[in-house]
């Protein structure tokens, strides 16, 4: 099939084939995310939902590992499909909302180029689906006021719902996109049917993880309140402000900034004001909250089609328009290889020295030689293997009662696919979804465990010994130059220690 020529030079296209061309490269590099580890893991226990997410991501992850085996390039294919459907789909509803090509090539060189976009089309994470589906509301709200076809409200819950079953973040959207269309004339939804089928629609499709949750004593509230209560870093809003100029790039600010302007001042369509006062409240909503900047990150797409068409209007010479596109991309092109995997890691390291600038996590975290998203995926494959060795040096007696425990579901998960061919029994943890999984049996007799606090094993365990020790340089610091302990003869019934393990966060 011969596709016409006007759809291939369509900035849509155009740009999403240049992400497909970026990530193609970059995607295979490094290695494993430990997230991407643990949804793994997760995916292979098939269930309505899990503590920190519901169901569809893990289970995408499960899929795409067993057709991809360890092959990181492979494994990666979905979020390299979904940063260039995102970025295509930007540029259409620019076209939507009225903007012409030079719009369209700004808004979608825009995202892009966003720093904290490339991460997010290099990693399986559950927020790889949330740029879309928040783009998703927009472009149907403006179908909606275009057409007044009340029935749009349908695929407005379809979309609202799939994206619940992703990630919960978009429920806060929701919210702040109730409120602000109260703003506009689409207020008179209310009083028709057809919002509230669209309702109870998304309310149908999120409800077997809604349930899931209840189930469980509602453990993601128990999540939310740690992060809030002291994981993530708490910060000014001047602070987070910066954060967000920061993670869709400096120049590009200048373009949502405008589209904050563009939603709020004599807004075509009159529904674009519900977009920055829905920013506004949750900017406000996260900063109080202690939420990560990241969270605000995929009402972005929308805000750079309104500013895109907003700067259109202003700037009508060639000459303006080409040194403003060249604005955006040759600084975004600079500060790429901070957030995709592009480069190899020792170059890397010299690289973000020379620039002099590391991005923030949003946690409170010791950060090594490489960013957390980076050093994240370091060093797993080598663990397995080393407690492998431990494992296997035991007596027969103990090794048939051993087991690994993982300081967090990132080791667990990285012994439960890493160290399977190895010959290891199942990983046990109290992080998270580990916690609910149970012990597997294991009466802690015989457990291997990396770093800690001797003391602590003394309390809990007749005797301890170190058995090996794990080295991986470009790991987070609290996942190297650690010691490999056996810990053997639990003081405590293994009930009592399971309780006492739980941590959600």
């Amino acid at each position: 099939m011969i596709l016409p020529r006007g759809l291939l030079l369509r900035p849509s296209v155009l740009l999403a084939l240049a992400s497909l061309v970026l990530h193609a490269f970059a995607n295979g590099h490094y290695g494993f995310f430990r997230d991407e580890l643990y949804f793994i893991v997760c995916g292979s226990h098939p269930d309505w939902g899990y503590v920190d997410q519901p169901a569809l991501v893990p289970l995408f992850a499960a899929w795409a590992h067993a057709l991809s085996g360890n092959s990181v390039w492979m494994f990666r294919l979905l979020p390299m499909l979904m940063a260039a459907a995102t970025i295509a789909m930007t540029a259409e509803f620019t076209q939507q909302i009225g903007g012409g090509r030079f719009a369209q090539w700004l808004s979608g060189l825009c995202v892009l180029l966003a720093p904290i976009f490339l991460l997010q089309g290099t990693l399986f994470f559950t927020d790889m689906f949330q740029p879309i589906t928040w783009l998703g509301l927009a472009f149907v709200l403006v179908k909606l006021e275009q057409s007044e076809d009340e029935r749009w409200w349908l695929v407005f819950g379809a979309i609202a719902g799939f994206s619940l079953n992703t990630k919960y973040l978009i429920a806060f959207y929701l919210a702040a996109l109730a409120v602000a269309l109260l703003a506009t004339p689409r207020r008179r939804s209310l009083l028709r049917p057809w919002v509230w089928a669209g309702a109870a629609l998304a309310g149908a499709l999120a409800l077997p993880n809604v349930l899931w949750q209840q189930a469980h004593g509602w453990p993601f509230i128990e999540l939310g309140k740690a992060g809030a209560n002291g994981k993530n870093l708490a910060m000014s809003p001047t602070a987070f402000l910066v954060q967000q100029i920061l993670q869709i790039g400096p120049p590009a600010a200048l373009v949502w900034m405008a589209g904050l302007w563009a939603g709020l001042v004599r807004p075509k369509p009159a529904v674009a004001r519900a977009f920055p006062i829905a920013w506004l409240i949750l900017f406000l909503l996260f900063e109080a909250s202690h939420g990560k900047p990241y969270y605000l990150a995929p009402i972005y797409p929308t805000l750079l089609a309104l500013g895109a068409g907003r700067i259109e209007q202003w700037i009508a010479g060639r000459r303006l328009r080409a040194v403003l596109l060249g604005v955006i991309a040759l600084p975004g092109l600079l500060i790429a290889p901070l957030t995709l995997p592009i480069l190899p890691v020792e170059i890397f390291v010299r690289y973000q020295s020379a620039i002099g600038f590391t991005p923030s996590v949003g946690e409170r975290l010791k950060q090594g030689v490489l960013p957390q998203y980076f050093a994240d995926m370091f060093g797993w494959p080598q663990m397995a293997k080393k407690i492998a060795t431990v494992y296997w040096s035991l007596p027969p007696p103990e090794r048939a009662r051993a087991a690994f425990w993982g300081n967090n579901y990132g080791e667990a998960a990285a012994i439960d696919i890493f160290g399977q061919p190895l010959g290891l029994p199942p990983a046990l943890s109290g992080h998270n979804q580990y916690h609910l999984w149970g012990p597997h049996g294991r009466d802690g007799s015989v457990l291997i465990i990396i770093g800690g606090s001797t003391k602590h094993y003394d309390e809990l365990f007749q005797s301890h010994s170190v058995a090996g020790h794990i080295d991986a340089p470009y790991a987070m610091p609290y996942e190297t130059d650690r010691p490999i302990y056996v810990l053997r003869g639990l003081k405590i019934p293994m009930k009592d220690l399971w309780d006492q393990a739980k941590h959600y966060e």
